[in-house]
């Protein structure tokens, strides 16, 4: 494999950093070293469709955490225990498990207590961050072996993984006025908050040996095909164990990002959802190209997410592909429709098939080839139906088994 001297150079500044961060200006030198070296030798033994080694992954998540803890301990004068509970904490979020957002505030105040001994109230925070964080992501790793993702493919035309939406943002923000800036890019007719139109052109599409269309309540069907017909009010309902990692991410990633900020509570709902859909629609054409349902807080307009709806066929099944776009990069979620008794419709990320499932991609701007890791784990059930002739949904979401959220909707009627 060809050196990746950008990727050499990067962890060089980390690791100088890092080192500035423990030992001040006597570190600067063998950190960026130490780390570059072991990035060096990470990808020299990388193999083509691997990611880089699990070492070197947790080398440079450490020299990203000692910073950071040197940065905190300045700012809070917090000793060695909560330096390495709030590192360890933050690490375990980041590893979604919810066994692993349990493990790690345990495995980090350890660290912490460690360190508070040997070393007592004036540890260097630096070192105490890095190694809580190298310490759980050790232990993590001996306790939990199934991968959390994979790599499906590096750099493949965006025409070999037909389940990815190759739709990524291109600046930090993506925000209510996605879709106007991407038909900037590709071209093509673009209407914002389009009349009449679904998140889906046709269920026929979706047809297969597990779903026959034709079955499907008349209303499921007019709210596929037709979307902007309807108003949407949500009611979350959040289990206890994941409200606050996400009350983390939503503060450090989903509103700076403009893109999954799900309400956290029934008070945000009283809000209002703002549901649209706009579209971009090629020279040439009448058939829409992109879908991209926008769902936002109807006194803000601050945007909940931006997804673009894309279906596809293969092997004589219709599938259902969300894209979620992010930073240079999209999260998809490819689903599988299933019929639900009483003409409801179900899509659901649990499938025996190839296809269904979520998938993080990373598109290179210049050539358009995508990067993928298939994310496991994390699985969704989208449910639409009629109760008592009114229309409803339920999505829920799990993560490694474990139920985390479910949205409940209710959808009534534009007048």
């Amino acid at each position: 494999m060809a050196v990746d001297k950008g990727g050499i150079a990067f962890a060089a500044a980390v690791g100088a950093l890092a080192g500035a961060a423990i030992a001040g200006r006597r570190g600067v030198l063998p950190g960026a070293a130490a780390l570059a070296a072991t990035e060096a030798v990470a990808r020299a033994r990388q193999r083509p469709g691997e990611i880089p080694a699990w070492w070197s992954r947790v080398a440079m998540s450490g020299a990203l955490a000692a910073p950071a803890g040197w940065l905190g301990a300045r700012l809070t004068k917090a000793g060695p225990v909560p330096v390495g509970l709030a590192a360890g904490a933050f690490a375990g979020a980041l590893g979604l498990r919810p066994q692993k957002v349990a493990l790690g505030p345990v495995a980090g105040a350890a660290v912490g207590a460690a360190w508070r001994l040997a070393a007592g109230a004036e540890a260097p925070p630096a070192a105490v961050a890095a190694s809580a964080v190298v310490g759980f992501r050790a232990l993590s790793a001996a306790v939990f072996r199934d991968p959390q993702v994979s790599l499906l493919a590096e750099r493949v035309p965006a025409a070999e993984l037909p389940f990815v939406v190759p739709l990524e943002a291109r600046t930090g923000y993506v925000g209510t006025d996605y879709v106007r800036q991407l038909a900037e890019v590709l071209g093509g007719k673009y209407e914002a908050d389009a009349a009449d139109v679904g998140i889906v052109g046709s269920l026929d599409d979706l047809a297969g040996p597990q779903f026959e269309p034709a079955e499907v309540d008349p209303l499921v069907r007019e709210f596929y095909e037709h979307t902007t017909r309807f108003k949407l009010d949500i009611r979350p309902e959040w289990r206890p164990w994941v409200r606050p990692g996400y009350l983390i991410y939503r503060t450090l990633v989903a509103r700076p990002l403009g893109q999954a900020n799900v309400p956290m509570n029934q008070r945000e709902t009283v809000r209002g959802v703002r549901s649209r859909i706009d579209t971009i629609t090629p020279d040439g054409s009448e058939l829409i190209g992109v879908r991209g349902w926008i769902r936002s807080f109807a006194d803000t307009d601050e945007p909940i997410y931006v997804g673009i709806y894309t279906t596809y066929r293969h092997d004589g099944r219709g599938y259902v592909s969300v894209g979620f776009p992010v930073p240079q990069a999209n999260f998809t979620a490819t689903l599988l429709p299933l019929p639900r008794p009483g003409g409801g419709l179900v899509l659901s990320s649990r499938s025996g098939l190839p296809h269904p499932g979520h998938y993080l991609s990373y598109i290179d701007a210049e050539s358009r080839e995508l990067t993928t890791l298939a994310v496991h784990g994390f699985a969704e059930r989208l449910d639409v139906f009629t109760e008592a002739g009114e229309l409803r949904a339920e999505h829920a979401f799990s993560l490694y088994g474990l139920p985390f959220l479910v949205l409940h909707y209710t959808i009534t009627r534009k007048p």
